[in-house]
């Protein structure tokens, strides 16, 4: 018996509005800025030979752009089913969320 191999693919998401800022993200639900969502697509054109059978993301926007631009820049798989899950939510920073992080070393 053959098997057949996977592929896994993994990505973190592009940069997000806060991290242009330099700011502790976690849970806060932020966007991705043009660059960070032009920086998906071309991930996504350097994965054009692999097809995809589904797709992970977190509950959160900026994971779900950054798929977005992946999706769009492997050109054909749109309709690609996504499972979004709060697990694969980025962890809590608490009171750190939100700081500029060279600000918070400095404390």
């Amino acid at each position: 018996m053959t098997q057949k191999q996977g592929i896994l693919v993994i990505s973190r998401h592009a940069e997000s509005e806060w991290n242009l800022l330099g700011k502790w993200t976690g849970w806060t639900d932020v966007n991705l800025t043009d660059k960070g969502y032009h920086e998906a697509t071309l991930l996504g054109e350097e994965l054009r030979d692999i097809a995809f059978d589904a797709a992970y993301t977190s509950e959160l926007k900026r994971t779900q752009q950054t798929c977005d631009g992946i999706l769009e820049g492997e050109g054909d798989q749109a309709d690609l089913p996504r499972i979004t899950a709060k697990d694969l939510n980025e962890r809590d920073y608490g009171d750190l969320s939100g700081l500029n992080k060279d600000d918070a070393r400095a404390k």
